[in-house]
């Protein structure tokens, strides 16, 4: 049994780097797609389905959050100490579960209980896991190729899935989309959630069996030794007491902080081209797929650029991009008849927040983080960075119940200006930190 055991530990060594990035970025994208995609791809379908409205799901939404906020630290340092294959496959297997529930079509209450177990079962035993993982692999000299490729391959994942359950809906629909009956559009997205949960579950199985175990080499180039067997009892405290003295590290995290509110509000793209731009369903969801097919492209070319440049050259860039597509979205005059210019509007915004993704745990390196404590770092700068978890979709839901049609969404477009502008200030900060001698840093 044990020289089986054995065998099996080696297998996926064997496999490769490329099969280990694969892993991470079926893993990394899977286990969010249950409670991410069917909101985010699927939103006036989904609020029709479980009768509810937009400031119930961002309620829900922001339950997730708090779920979510509560299992970044001990994520980080979970990474620490266990292998990343056990977490990452735990974290899929987990996830489908939950999203067996969801096609019973639950209340509200079963939807808070969800969204709750949901922050707990993606977070605590894969994001920190991921990140070290994914830092592990890119070496020292390829870490933006490495987030790069995580995130753009992450991306292509979703954009094909996401894809898929357009098309899936849009043939379960009738020719005119606003004749479905309810029970025909309720069968049709309980079709896409269990599109989703066997996606997830056979991705918990693909990702045993590639991940490799953490005493395996597996960085690309150039190649990084196997790792000593960790430290069954490392000083926490004196590991945080390192990290929390980096201003880089917060710097970071509000970088992280500002990115994720302009991912977040992206969430709202769907119902605002049906409210205020004339789509219908049906064409909302093909739009906001469509915006991932630039994932991969953005995200890989981001991190490449950041690789070759500095990735605090790549992130004003796209700050910048975000400010001026939602300075459009709160300025512009919604209607049906402008609305091949929000098509190129998300674009735009897209194409900055996936820049952003792709490269701002890349920062880990110029931030000065030993890799010992990797898991340490990022589950700090996610419990910071990932706050927008809490009170984006609910803020964004408020401002749109609150004003009707096309008024609460540019309401909404407008604080997302703001946060772009935040992560401006703060990239430019990051800059000229991390130019400044680590031990200048640490005494800062």
């Amino acid at each position: 049994m044990g020289e089986r055991s054995r065998a099996a530990e080696h297998v996926p060594a064997r496999l490769g780097p490329a099969a280990a990035m694969l892993g991470l970025i079926l893993a990394g994208e899977a286990v969010f797609m249950l409670p991410f995609h069917v909101a985010r791809f699927f939103r006036p379908t989904m609020l029709a389905v479980f009768e509810l409205s937009a400031t119930e799901l961002g309620v829900l939404q922001s339950i997730y959050g708090i779920a979510a906020l509560l299992a970044y630290f001990p994520s980080g340092v979970l990474a620490d100490r266990v292998s990343a294959r056990v977490l990452l496959a735990g974290a899929l297997g987990s996830t489908a579960l939950g999203g067996l529930y969801l096609l019973s079509i639950p209340g509200f209450g079963g939807l808070a209980v969800l969204f709750g177990f949901w922050g707990v079962s993606t977070i605590l035993p894969l994001w920190g896991a991921l990140i070290r993982a994914t830092r592990r692999w890119g070496g020292p000299r390829g870490q933006g190729r490495a987030y790069g490729l995580l995130e753009g391959g992450r991306g292509l994942f979703a954009a094909v899935v996401a894809s898929f359950g357009a098309l899936l809906l849009a043939a379960l629909f009738p020719d005119d989309p606003t004749m479905v009956s309810a029970q025909g559009r309720s069968d049709a997205l309980l079709e896409v959630i269990a599109a989703y949960v066997g996606v997830t579950a056979a991705a918990a199985v693909a990702v045993a069996w590639l991940i490799p175990g953490d005493r395996a080499p597996v960085a690309m180039s150039p190649p990084t030794p196997p790792e000593a067997p960790r430290d069954p009892s490392p000083s926490l405290a004196a590991d945080l007491r390192h990290v929390l003295r980096l201003p880089t590290l917060w710097a970071q995290a509000m970088i992280v902080f500002a990115a994720y509110v302009g991912y977040k509000g992206m969430d709202d793209l769907a119902l605002f081209a049906v409210d205020g731009w004339g789509y219908d369903e049906v064409e909302a969801a093909h739009l906001v797929a469509a915006t991932t097919w630039l994932r991969p492209l953005v995200c890989v070319g981001a991190g490449v650029l950041g690789d070759r440049l500095r990735v605090t050259t790549v992130l004003p860039l796209a700050f910048g991009l975000v400010a001026a597509g939602q300075l459009v979205l709160w300025w512009a005059p919604a209607g049906p008849g402008l609305a091949a210019l929000f098509a190129v509007d998300a674009l735009v915004v897209a194409t900055g927040v996936f820049a952003l993704r792709a490269v701002y745990f890349a920062l880990l390196v110029e931030a000065a983080i030993p890799l010992r404590i990797t898991g340490t770092a990022v589950g700090v700068i996610s419990a910071v960075g990932f706050l927008p978890e809490l009170f984006v979709n609910a803020l964004a839901g408020a401002l749109v119940d609150a004003a009707p049609g096309a008024l609460g969404h540019q309401h909404f477009a407008a604080v997302l200006l703001g946060a772009a502008i935040l992560g401006l200030l703060a990239s430019l900060a990051f800059g000229r930190l991390a130019r400044m001698p680590t031990k200048a840093l640490e005494q800062k």
